[in-house]
């Protein structure tokens, strides 16, 4: 309890506080409320033209007071943590409930929740000041630029925060988080003394402290960031078509992530939206494929201790050995369908209140090489490096641009190519995959999920074929 006694104090509240305004967020006829403290320091510090040249930081501090009856929620926050302010915000929230009733019986005491810590800080960024971080800069823009004669410009940023959560609910369950973040990003643009310029960028984002800032991190973004962006001088545009695609492992995720990942989100499904609203149980593809999303993994962008509804943090299968196994669900969609929650009510700040959210999406290994998954391919393309797409939910239609890869000819990766679209349905997608290799990888770059409002999120996977999907190309 040493440590709830910290973040009481922190937040400036009392047990006795905390049981008041959950009293008051209940007093109209709610049946479960609950209320998020949050405190968020961001710091950021950009090199650009050699020099560093912009910081600053940005403070986060305030509370949301949630209630919920049934399938409506009132939602309520302030940014000052102090009785009078927080009273009004309890109140606000409660109207979401008809009628006057005698508010539900708190638990005595506070049952504290405990997990382990899947992001333990080596160096607290507190400790350490844009001293101690300019030099990491400095040293990106020095490596990318003695890897490659054309390279002309150089962007990088360092941006680190640091989270503290308290959370309290009328279970009279309780946790507290502390959430570090940091992410650095960098691009270049080379010119090759012909008139063509080309541009790229690299990031990586972990849960960490000021330990993840290292020699070798920074060897690892200059030599990626340098490879992408000379790749782009040897490529060309395909001729477009419907054709066999190879994805391979790591960033492909994203597309898992947008095209089918957001389709298992329980919110969706609950309203019907999802063209797998009705399909739980069901084989949707080959019975090799298996769709994790997962809240565990030690130190990674999308994991989580806890939920931001007090839910600990675990590894969810949406997609077992082909069949439909799970929706990402927070407590009010569990409830809905009975089941237990998943870890995935999530929300941008005290602000807003959580949603069904991914963590680390990906899919698990097949069993074969990637070799021989392109060898499978007579006429088709091979992508890695994707940069942006659309999505609609529904229908599960996507495009998504990509920013390089090959042509496969007669089962071999032959010319360089770049500037693609492909365009196909995410469920018809997952069901033509033909064949999953063993090379499973996190792309652990600074992937944001947007959905009304932003979290932190990773994806992954190893290598897959699919059948075909249409890519836009040159004519």
């Amino acid at each position: 309890m040493q440590n709830l006694n910290k973040y009481m104090s922190f937040f400036g509240v009392t047990e006795e506080n905390l049981r008041e305004l959950i009293s008051i967020a209940l007093s109209k006829g709610g049946k479960y409320a609950d209320l998020f403290f949050e405190h968020s320091v961001i710091n950021e510090l950009t090199l650009r033209d050699g020099e560093v040249n912009a910081a600053g930081t940005h403070i986060d501090y305030g509370v949301g007071i949630r209630v919920v009856k049934g399938e409506k929620t009132g939602y309520a926050y302030s940014e000052i943590t102090t009785m009078p302010l927080m009273r009004k915000a309890a109140l606000t929230a409660a109207q979401i409930a008809e009628e006057t009733t005698a508010s539900l019986q708190i638990p005595a005491g506070i049952k504290l929740l405990q997990t382990e810590n899947l992001y333990p800080i080596g160096k607290a960024w507190d400790d350490y000041t844009i001293e101690h971080k300019i030099p990491h800069l400095q040293n990106l823009n020095s490596k990318i630029f003695s890897k490659d004669s054309r390279t002309v410009k150089v962007i990088g940023k360092i941006a680190d925060s640091n989270t503290l959560v308290l959370f309290y609910n009328s279970l009279g369950e309780a946790f507290t988080d502390e959430r570090p973040m940091i992410n650095v990003v960098a691009n270049c643009v080379m010119e090759d003394g012909k008139g063509r310029s080309e541009t790229s960028g690299v990031s990586r984002s972990y849960r960490m402290g000021f330990e993840m800032l290292t020699e070798e991190l920074m060897e690892e973004i200059a030599t990626e960031l340098v490879a992408k962006t000379s790749f782009l001088f040897e490529a060309s545009q395909p001729k477009g078509g419907a054709m066999p695609v190879v994805m391979g492992a790591g960033g492909s995720g994203i597309l898992l992530h947008e095209a089918v990942g957001h389709a298992f989100e329980a919110d969706f499904n609950r309203k019907g939206t999802s063209i797998f609203s009705e399909m739980m149980g069901e084989q949707i593809c080959n019975r090799n494929i298996n769709i994790v999303d997962d809240g565990t993994l030690e130190g990674n962008r999308g994991s989580c201790n806890f939920d931001d509804e007090g839910i600990p943090g675990q590894k969810t299968y949406l997609v077992k050995d082909g069949i439909l196994n799970s929706y990402l669900h927070d407590r009010i969609s569990a409830k809905f369908y009975g089941v237990s929650p998943t870890g995935n009510g999530r929300r941008e700040s005290f602000r807003y209140m959580p949603i069904p959210r991914m963590r680390a999406t990906y899919m698990e290994n097949g069993n074969i090489t990637e070799e021989e998954l392109i060898s499978q391919v007579k006429k088709g393309i091979y992508v890695d490096n994707f940069s942006n797409g659309q999505v609609q939910i529904g229908a599960g239609d996507f495009t998504f641009y990509v920013k390089s890869g090959y042509l496969i000819e007669k089962g071999k990766l032959t010319q360089p190519i770049k500037d693609v679209n492909i365009i196909g349905n995410g469920p018809k997608a997952l069901e033509d995959i033909v064949d999953v290799a063993n090379n499973g990888r996190m792309e652990n770059a600074t992937w944001t999920c947007g959905k009304g409002q932003y979290v932190p999120v990773s994806c992954g996977m190893p290598s897959i074929l699919v059948k075909k999907l249409v890519v836009g190309g040159g004519n």
